[in-house]
């Protein structure tokens, strides 16, 4: 299995617009978010989990000429929001993209392209096929996936486990029942917003509380805002077995 970590950023990416800080005016391109996303390859499968809307500049930046399926951890705009490019593989497949989300997803998936599931078949619109997904373990081909189930403040979404990899975007909670899911994972990447408390999403504190207890070979931390601080000083008071994320990182597991 190969992991490339599209993007590590928060739903304004980084830098913000208009900050002036330390982070958003670095020069190392490690400090630099896309909106979070990832794609696995596995089998000769490959698999997006969200894409959000930076998600055609990804999909060029690493020559991805091939994608079978994408999976949706909510339905927030910086993780459904560069759907409408899916185009560009429904014309190099002549198929519908196949889609694998939450029925609550689905319905916001309708509302935010409606145009893709009107009655007016107009040319040049995304294909799409959905796949209704939840609590129970589903398959995209012959890939078993395992949803696991976190709650983002009060929204409950879904992070994902393929074999010995863990996704989890957007949580500031998961319960005891859903970590026992994740437990012998190899790779573990969870989000981490800043250093100090949020309302919606883990600390880095709570992130690597997390880390600890499952206790992964090695977890990168995602989703990661400005406010959180330099990549490579962040990097020094992490872990050994914890890095940030950054944009184009491949792991292969």
């Amino acid at each position: 299995m190969e992991v490339i970590i599209l993007g590590t950023g928060t739903s304004q990416g980084v830098p913000v617009i208009g900050c002036k800080c330390e982070v958003c005016t670095s020069k190392n391109p490690h400090d630099n978010r896309l909106r979070s996303s990832v794609l696995i390859k596995i089998e000769g499968i490959n698999i997006l989990i969200d894409s959000g809307p930076d998600f055609r500049q990804q999909m060029l930046r690493q020559n991805i000429d091939r994608l079978d399926a994408i999976i949706f951890t909510h339905e927030h705009k910086d993780h459904i929001g560069g759907l409408d490019d899916v185009r560009a593989f429904n014309f190099l497949t002549k198929k519908p993209m196949e889609i694998y989300a939450e029925k609550r997803v689905q319905e916001a998936l309708r509302r935010e392209y409606a145009y893709v599931f009107s009655d007016n078949n107009y040319p040049g619109i995304p294909r799409l096929n959905l796949n209704t997904i939840d609590e129970i373990p589903f398959y995209i081909q012959n890939i078993k996936i395992t949803t696991i189930r976190v709650m983002h403040y009060n929204l409950p979404i879904f992070g994902f486990r393929i074999g010995d990899f863990t996704y989890i975007t957007d949580a500031n909670y998961i319960s005891e029942d859903e970590l026992q899911k994740i437990f012998g994972t190899k790779i573990l990447i969870i989000n981490a917003l800043r250093k100090e408390k949020h309302l919606s999403h883990y600390s880095l504190e709570e992130a690597l509380e997390i880390v600890k207890i499952v206790s992964p070979r090695k977890a990168f931390l995602t989703h990661i805002s400005h406010n959180m601080g330099l990549h490579d000083k962040i990097n020094t008071q992490l872990p050994e077995n914890v890095s940030l994320a950054y944009d184009g990182h491949v792991i292969k597991i």
